[in-house]
């Protein structure tokens, strides 16, 4: 395709997909759902679901097969100014005060769920096989089924939190720095089933884990302080800070990526490294225009993500793996959080408020259901049922913490548990509140 035509396609269906995307989010804020679950849905229409499979023609106009890579780029983009944000943002000192209970429900609630996920990798291999697993089920594939029904969506949770009035109560604190400790292990477990699958560049498995090992010390020991001194200056432009920032993020995931993981991994690395203000505050200059370019520019995620997605090509046997999959992801991560959370002192009602929060998979999940996809853990049909999986759960959320709320205003009302006093104790989710 010759480069005017290239952009004409593109810039047309940046229009389309931008439109459409954040129309779709808009929506669904209005229905008391996560923005991401209506731009998810636009994406998956966008793809062979909906546009391709009702009008093929229009479909190849649209999005010809020579913007597919223009798209993909532009979607890795988006991922590491967000998750860039993300690893900014994560702030595990919530858990000071709650430490044991924190830590209980996290291990839990990650443990159980992974457990869970990978006996049924085992257990229902050749079922899975039959969807789009792969034929061989190696240890990496057996991992990367426990990290999909183990992962708590913490940006997605943290606007739930803060929309139902659960901020600086005792499940709200509690769920979030959960999440917070559960996509650290996730995140974790991730790296090294990727380590497991195909290496680029030659690399053998061992060298490719020493490099990394190597490259993460480095940014844990080396960067913050360098960071510091060159940027965290008198007299530094918010807007220079702002580019080296985001220059260092993509220069970080670039590393990764070359090592045959991932960029999600050097973003959400940046990020932690990356020096707050005074008193461990955020930086607003830093925050406020990633979370706007990073939201602005994830319906390209979603976009690339759903033309994955064939909803059409399930059979019944699809539609029986969407159905046990979602149902043993909510059961796992719903019922782990809640005993933990109770066996930790917290009264059943807040209880169940901390196991349902946690069920929250959402953009999560979907990153890494697309890392899984790209190194070849899972492909076709059952990259379907589990895009499904992180859709129905996360939809779930807001229906069963009504459920929740019924619960306890019944039993307070026949004279039960007293309801226990929120903490002081803030819990910072700004940027996240748009999720």
């Amino acid at each position: 395709m010759a480069t005017d035509a290239m952009i004409t396609h593109l810039v047309g269906a940046t229009a389309l997909i931008l439109i459409v995307a954040h129309t779709a989010g808009w929506l669904s804020r209005r229905w008391r759902q996560p923005t991401i679950i209506g731009q998810l849905i636009a994406g998956i229409a966008l793809g062979p679901t909906m546009l391709a499979g009702l009008f093929p023609a229009l479909s190849r106009i649209l999005f010809p097969p020579a913007l597919g890579p223009v798209l993909t780029g532009l979607s890795q983009i988006a991922l590491v100014l967000f998750l860039f944000a993300v690893g900014y943002e994560l702030d595990l000192g919530v858990v000071r005060g709650r430490a044991r209970t924190v830590v209980a429900v996290s291990l839990a609630a990650f443990v159980l769920p992974m457990s869970a996920g990978c006996a049924a990798a085992l257990l229902f291999h050749r079922q899975l096989a039959s969807l789009g697993a792969p034929r061989e089920m190696s240890a990496a594939s057996v991992l990367f089924f426990g990290v999909a029904l183990s992962i708590t969506a913490v940006p997605v949770l943290t606007a739930i939190v803060r929309e139902n009035g659960l901020a600086g109560t005792v499940p709200g604190i509690v769920a979030v720095a959960a999440a917070g400790v559960i996509d650290v292990m996730g995140w974790t477990v991730l790296v090294g089933t990727l380590l497991e699958t195909g290496a680029e560049g030659g690399l053998s498995r061992p060298v490719r884990l020493a490099l990394l090992l190597g490259f993460t010390a480095v940014m844990l020991l080396a960067a913050r302080p360098v960071l510091r001194r060159l940027l965290w200056r008198s007299g530094v432009d918010p807007s220079v800070r702002l580019a080296v920032l985001v220059g260092f993020a993509f220069a970080s995931a670039w590393v990764t990526q070359a090592l045959g993981l991932h960029v999600i991994f050097g973003a959400l690395l940046a990020g932690v490294v990356t020096p707050r203000e005074e008193g461990c505050t955020l930086d607003p200059d830093l925050v406020r225009p990633l979370h706007d370019i990073g939201m602005l520019l994830l319906p390209f995620f979603f976009v690339v993500s759903g033309r994955s997605v064939e909803i059409g090509a399930l059979d019944s046997a699809g539609v029986v793996a969407v159905v046990a999959v979602t149902l043993l992801a909510v059961t796992v991560k719903v019922v782990s959080g809640t005993v933990a959370a109770r066996l930790a002192g917290l009264d059943r009602h807040d209880a169940r408020t901390v196991g349902v929060l946690l069920n929250t998979r959402g953009l999560t999940e979907l990153i890494a259901l697309n890392a899984g996809l790209q190194a070849g853990l899972l492909s076709g049909r059952l990259y379907t049922a589990l895009v499904l999986m992180a859709l129905a759960t996360t939809v779930a959320t807001e229906p069963l913490l009504a459920v929740v709320r019924r619960l306890r205003a019944r039993a307070e009302g026949a004279g039960g548990d007293t309801p226990t006093p929120p903490p002081r104790t803030p819990v910072d989710a700004s940027s996240a509140e748009a999720l």
